[in-house]
């Protein structure tokens, strides 16, 4: 056996690989780091599934009644229209449909829906402008099937003669009545002012909510190989999820990804010689030798272009032993590197920390790419901090500042194969999330977190502070759930909880904060 590093290592079982390089790719194409979701991907094409559900689209229909001023009702639809613009938001209005674009009389409903649903709306805005016409908000609501958004704006003083022009609120109150009857979940945003702050954020907190419905709806989890034996914690009621959340489990042989990979090797295309130089100028590699490196570069192509052609949401791998036994590495960096593309791929076979994982990343509306962690250690000195590890998996997009990212050995189980990452994440305001199954129930637990100081290890971590930990060590030792987390930078626990309002199947399990300090995410700002 030749020393690690060198072209081969017999065992393995394959023949020497040549050092595959790119000096004809001009160095601007080779972007520094990559960063989520931006033309420098990759992937040659990009994921036409993770592109188009970035995109969040708003049905706007301002509601309105006959009895109260119509002029003034229109003046607000105009100001909460042009609100809209001003934040970037994608939406289609009813304009043309009706004599005003807002909508009162049930004989416009027909034509109103069938118009939302040709535009390909993921998501409904039904601001009441006046009092607003309950019955047909609701019914709107229930015909749509889509995520609903119920606010109005604050009424002024009355009129010196006394009279008042829309009494909003009251209306409010009625039209969230009966979408309540007719079983139709809703979010809300409090009777408040156009320029109130808690407005602007509700709408757009609304947005994520939608993307995580969108995502929901249509996850395919792609699972290359089979459980382990030994991983018992990972099994999954593959039955059950396509049953009561209608989620679908692609099965992948992984020996077709193994042909793959030796057709690209055997044969290197333009986007493995790319690849390889790529990942050259993102790590220093450690104890790989040209052939692993290049094997790395093929498992990224290979999956990545499995994800296409089958629509896949995210990938649960099996990770060893075959890709150590038939190209000498550990999958590792290849999944950071196609998760930083928008497809998550999720170490040890496991299909719900896959979904956690495509549902987090869903609620920064596909902007943040998640990491896939191990609840690993508590901090030696923070009672409530805790160490948030796995072996070399993390996006590399996350390296945190100043440091150099590492690609090498399994620090548990060092020997001649490597692809292991090596680099700390940077901190911030973290969510942190496990979906399981529980009997014949489907839970998502999920709280949040911000980075904090802590010893350096090895593989790819980063050190979080709850507020309690003992809060996440109880429900996760008398809960369904295992030490295997999803984790995306940002704060959307409050995002993820009102989500589960409108996924049938899925019960919401706050963590920390609890369930009514999530909600006053919507109320106040």
């Amino acid at each position: 056996m030749q020393p690690r590093g060198g072209m081969t290592v017999p065992r393995f079982g394959r023949p020497p690989i040549p050092c595959l390089t790119a000096p004809h790719l001009p160095q601007e194409e080779v972007p520094g780091i990559l960063v989520a979701n931006s033309p420098a991907t990759l992937s040659r094409k990009g994921l036409a599934m993770i592109r188009g559900l970035q995109s969040v689209r708003l049905g706007f229909v301002p509601i309105s009644k006959f009895v109260f001023s119509q002029e003034d009702a229109a003046r607000y639809k105009a100001l909460v229209q042009e609100r809209l613009g001003a934040l970037g938001v994608d939406f289609v209005s009813i304009d043309g449909l009706t004599s005003d674009g807002m909508l009162y009389l049930e004989k416009d409903l027909p034509g109103v829906v069938a118009h939302l649903r040709a535009h390909d709306v993921d998501a409904v805005f039904c601001p009441h402008c006046n009092f607003g016409t309950e019955d047909v908000a609701a019914k709107l609501g229930r015909e749509m099937g889509l995520p609903y958004l119920l606010w109005g704006p604050r009424d002024e003083m009355p009129l010196p003669d006394g009279t008042r022009l829309r009494d909003t609120q009251c209306g409010l109150f009625a039209t969230s009545k009966i979408l309540r009857q007719m079983n139709v979940p809703f979010t809300y945003i409090p009777n408040c002012r156009m320029d109130d702050p808690v407005l602007d954020r509700g709408i757009l907190s609304f947005l994520q909510v939608a993307s995580v419905v969108k995502t929901a709806r249509k996850l395919r989890i792609g699972q290359v190989g089979q459980r382990n034996d030994f991983f018992w914690t990972v099994m999954v009621n593959e039955t059950g999820l396509l049953e009561k959340l209608g989620i679908e489990v692609y099965q992948v042989y992984i020996s077709d990804i193994v042909e793959r990979m030796r057709e690209l090797l055997a044969d290197p295309t333009d986007e493995l010689l790319f690849v390889v130089q790529f990942m050259h100028q993102q790590v220093t590699f450690e104890s790989l030798g040209p052939d692993q490196i290049n094997a790395i570069a093929a498992l990224k192509i290979a999956l990545g272009e499995v994800a296409e052609r089958h629509g896949l949401s995210a990938i649960a791998l099996q990770c060893f032993p075959v890709m150590q036994k038939e190209f000498g590495i550990y999958p590792c960096y290849a999944h950071s590197l196609l998760t930083v593309e928008g497809v998550p791929v999720i170490c040890e076979s496991d299909v719900c920390g896959a979904i956690a994982a495509i549902l987090l990343q869903a609620a920064t509306l596909h902007e943040n790419p998640p990491f896939f962690a191990d609840l690993t250690n508590r901090h030696p000195e923070n009672d409530n901090a805790e160490l948030l590890w796995h072996c070399g998996s993390f996006p590399i997009s996350l390296a945190d500042e100043g440091v150099r990212p590492k690609v090498g050995e399994h620090f548990i189980m060092p020997g001649a194969e490597a692809g292991v990452g090596h680099w700390r994440v940077r901190g911030g305001d973290v969510t942190i999330a496990r979906f399981a199954s529980d009997g014949d129930r489907f839970l998502l637990g999920f709280g949040q977190a911000k980075g904090t100081s802590g010893p350096s290890t090895v593989g790819t971590y980063l050190w979080v502070e709850m507020n309690d930990w003992l809060q996440w060590e109880r429900a996760f030792i008398r809960g369904p759930y295992i030490h295997h987390v999803a984790v995306v930078h940002g704060a959307v626990a409050a995002v993820l909880q009102e989500a589960c309002r409108y996924i049938p199947g899925m019960q919401a399990d706050p963590i920390d904060p609890g369930a009514e300090a999530l909600e006053e995410h919507w109320w106040r700002v």
